[in-house]
């Protein structure tokens, strides 16, 4: 697999993104946000990235194509299907998104997230994203989640199956998928579950922790890999198996500092494992 990372330093240019990921010791990195720029700068970074030996893991197309606010819906749509081309473009292993959610919070909770009305629809509109752009080299990817679809390995499945794209793919996260005690402790199962289930699909994971309080009722808290439960040995494990370039990423970072502590916790069970990053 390829360890990458969220970055804090200047990405303006290719050589400053290159440095910054090579900085870091990564091998994998997200597709930067470059507001616009024309094609000639895109391939500039495609570029840079293959003359050091980076894969883009994933390019984002985060926003809410479920939206019960149509105006809201056709521009997620939209965008999903620029970002879709962007990745295409750039040769990313996935452009990524969540399904989205019924209501106004774009990756928040909503009571029909989970209605057969819903996985509909989710169907629908990813068919839709893939058929307007025919990706041929990247893949459209819906991140799990707690509280919509993909939220198992049973529903990714069971979303793959329905989707019936080749061109539709696994993105693999997960602490998303940690929403109980009885999951929480027992979170290497779900993972080899995962593996077992959707390991030739997935093309990107991202890397976290989830730590459960001993306070009523139930509350999980996302905290920096190796400050909490999951089991990064059956998670490095398992990825292990899969393609070489398999990208994992560690996100949700807010300082320089909790990166290099995430990565050097991660690293050290990978060098316990024989597996390298």
């Amino acid at each position: 697999m390829r360890l990458g990372s969220q970055l804090f330093g200047d990405t303006g240019t290719p050589e400053l993104w290159v440095k910054e990921v090579l900085k870091g010791g990564y091998r994998s990195a997200v597709w930067p946000d470059l507001k616009g720029a024309g094609e000639e700068v895109v391939q500039a970074y495609v570029r840079a990235a293959a003359d050091h030996d980076i894969t883009i893991s994933e390019v984002g197309a985060w926003s809410n194509p479920i939206s019960p606010d149509e105006k809201v819906r056709r521009e997620a749509l939209a965008h999903c299907k620029t970002q879709l081309d962007l990745s295409d473009r750039v040769g990313a292993r996935c452009c990524v998104n969540i399904a989205g959610s019924r209501g106004e919070q774009w990756d928040g909770p909503h009571p029909e997230n989970f209605s057969d009305d819903t996985f509909a629809l989710i169907v629908d509109t990813v068919r839709e994203i893939i058929d307007d752009v025919r990706p041929t080299r990247t893949y459209f990817a819906l991140e799990t989640m707690p509280w919509v679809y993909p939220d198992s390995a049973d529903s990714y499945l069971a979303l793959l199956r329905a989707i019936d794209r080749p061109a539709f793919a696994v993105h693999f996260d997960p602490v998303n998928m940690v929403s109980s005690p009885r999951i929480y402790y027992k979170n290497g199962d779900m993972i080899r579950d995962f593996f077992a289930k959707l390991g030739p699909y997935i093309r990107n994971c991202h890397a976290k922790d989830i730590r459960l309080a001993g306070k009523l009722t139930v509350h999980l808290d996302e905290v920096v890999p190796g400050r909490g439960a999951l089991d990064y040995r059956a998670f490095l494990g398992e990825l292990h198996k899969l393609d070489p370039d398999t990208s994992l990423i560690i996100e949700h970072l807010h300082a320089p500092e909790e990166g290099e502590e995430a990565a050097g916790y991660i690293r050290g069970v990978a060098e316990e494992l024989n597996i390298p990053l």
